[in-house]
């Protein structure tokens, strides 16, 4: 996550704790002029006037404003020469506490405008303000789902090293006991190598260049890592351009940011991105769900017309193709259509990330697709042979072959979801969602109810040169579906689709 200069909102805050009001303070010592905050300078100054004289004003990094002054101002008013030792150890005394320290300067100068040249020495040290910025519990529990989920959570921040590497503490990024942690400086002295190591191995890096937060992305790329990253401010547009997912800020994020990224997080959450990470794999899942219930019931249907066509059955085929149509119009999309709304599997953020170079057809998915396919062949060509073998009658043959084959669907799809299992879960007493089981409830009648009619109706019996059944015949119709239970075990073992 980047994280970039403290706003100047916490800054208001502290002063009205202090006594000051801000609308006053205005009136009376107006801003002439402005230097905005830039990582590279890692400081903003004001220019104020102030009675008969302009007043400068810095504030930035310790590091920063430390540099740039020669004395100190005393509670009395009077100045004194400057210890840089003694504000370091204090500054990181306040950063071990996880606070955001920012150092103040000031000077008195007899000129309408600044530029960066005229802070370069000569300031007058004010002091130290830490301000807790705590992570939000929802961002904490959001990194440890990401961690579960194979995805690792790294923080880029313009904050000192001892701050960062106590709150990355706080959060869990680091998967040892001690975080490891890199300054900007520690990076620039590291050749490509190097820095690809501490890519690997940092969990958080400050006081970061801009260009620096470009090499850390290309150095994760290089190692196959899918990179997604988060900034804010124009300066961070080359690392968004370059990341895999560029996810600018919402709220916060600059223009030029958010035409470099690919998303936009609009509340500025981290635990939006966890979020969208969770709905986009339960929705792949849905896919994939979809697929494997498409495709076998499909290639059933299709072998069985293939196959009569090259034993020399052309003239008497177990479905016709008017059927045929119906089923994949009609009774397919009844029973598809509820796959969208599955609920999301309890161990989804549980599974390691899926290969970007992973065909969507795997090989696990091809085996089940032939199993299944095969299943439904021989059911639909067995029935059909049966039946016509026994009775002479063809139309009947085929019908009962039909809705043969649509209760095994029907079987089949219990096992595509996670019926089963959230079954077995609340058996045990455990508290498994058992998802929009009225979706797929309704699918399941509907289908039901259009293949009633499919049979039983006259006007669909002329339409599709069916016939209607008795009990006893669509009792057997289920159960020489009832096989499928086991084959559908077995496709669930070659290709998990829960």
């Amino acid at each position: 996550m980047v994280v970039g200069d403290p706003t100047e909102g916490a800054l208001l805050v502290a002063a009205r704790k202090a006594g000051f009001k801000p609308d006053l303070v205005k009136q009376t010592h107006p801003r002439l002029d402005s230097l905005p905050f830039e990582s590279a300078f890692q400081y903003m100054a004001t220019l104020n006037q102030l009675d008969e004289q302009q007043l400068m004003l810095l504030k930035g990094s310790v590091e920063a404003v430390v540099e740039r002054c020669d004395r100190h101002l005393l509670v009395d008013g009077t100045e004194a020469p400057l210890d840089p030792d003694t504000i370091f150890l204090q500054a990181e005394r306040m950063a071990s506490r996880g606070l955001r320290v920012l150092a103040f300067a000031q000077a008195v100068v007899q000129q309408n405008a600044i530029d960066h040249a005229d802070l370069k020495t000569g300031l007058v040290w004010l002091g130290l303000q830490g301000m807790i910025d705590p992570p939000r519990a929802e961002a904490i529990r959001a990194v440890q789902t990401c961690q579960s989920a194979g995805i690792e959570v790294k923080m880029i921040t313009g904050d000192h090293k001892v701050t960062a590497a106590a709150i990355a503490d706080r959060m869990g990024l680091s998967p040892t006991e001690t975080v490891v942690a890199y300054t900007g400086q520690d990076l620039a002295n590291l050749e490509f190598a190097e820095l690809t190591n501490a890519a690997l191995g940092g969990s958080v890096f400050a006081r970061v260049a801009p260009e620096q937060k470009l090499r850390l992305v290309e150095a994760l790329q290089s190692k196959g890592h899918i990179v997604a990253m988060t900034g804010d401010g124009v300066n961070d547009a080359p690392a968004l351009k370059q990341a895999d997912i560029g996810i600018a800020m919402g709220k916060t994020g600059t223009e030029v940011a958010k035409e470099a990224a690919d998303m936009i997080l609009t509340d500025d959450n981290f635990a939006a991105i966890e979020a969208a990470v969770e709905e986009g794999r339960n929705v792949f899942r849905n896919l994939m769900k979809a697929i494997a219930f498409i495709l076998p019931v499909n290639g059933g249907e299709s072998m069985t017309i293939l196959l009569s066509v090259l034993i020399g059955r052309g003239d008497v085929l177990p479905i016709l193709s008017l059927q045929v149509l119906w089923l994949n119009m009609v009774n397919s999309i009844t029973m598809t259509v509820p796959l969208a709304f599955e609920p999301k599997s309890p161990d989804l953020m549980n599974r390691p990330p899926r290969r970007p170079n992973q065909p969507l057809l795997s090989r696990d998915l091809l085996k089940r697709i032939a199993l299944i396919s095969v299943f439904n062949w021989i059911l639909i060509f067995g029935v059909f042979e049966w039946i016509r073998r026994a009775t002479g009658d063809v139309p009947l043959a085929r019908t009962m072959a039909i809705q043969a084959l649509v209760a095994g669907r029907m079987i089949y799809l219990l096992s595509i979801r996670q019926f089963w299992a959230s079954l077995v879960a609340r058996w045990r007493g455990l508290p498994i969602n058992l998802g929009d089981a009225s979706a797929m409830g309704y699918g399941i009648l509907v289908a039901m109810f259009l293949q009633v009619m499919f049979s039983q109706v006259e006007v669909m019996n002329l339409l599709f040169s069916t016939t209607p059944l008795n009990l006893s015949q669509a009792l057997f119709c289920v159960g020489v579906a009832l096989p499928m239970i086991g084959v559908a075990l077995l496709a669930n073992r070659l290709n998990p689709q829960n």
